[in-house]
């Protein structure tokens, strides 16, 4: 497996937990969860953004790990 895949995989993992987060933000009862699970989900996309940067830098620099 390429570095170009293994970060793919990981930004689609990361996308997911987002996701989650996100959704128990919304159901959840209590607004210290509430806020807890917000400001998770904050972080997580922080590291997604840099992850997708990464992710560029690769293909920059790799041209065969483009996207066809």
């Amino acid at each position: 497996m390429t570095i170009a895949s293994n970060v793919n995989q990981c930004l689609a993992a990361i996308r997911s937990i987002e996701a989650q987060l996100s959704n128990l933000a919304l159901t959840s009862m209590d607004e210290e969860e509430k806020r807890l699970f917000h400001e998770s989900m904050l972080e997580i996309s922080e590291i997604k953004t840099d992850l997708e940067h990464r992710k560029k830098v690769i293909e920059f620099e790799e041209p065969q790990y483009k996207p066809n």
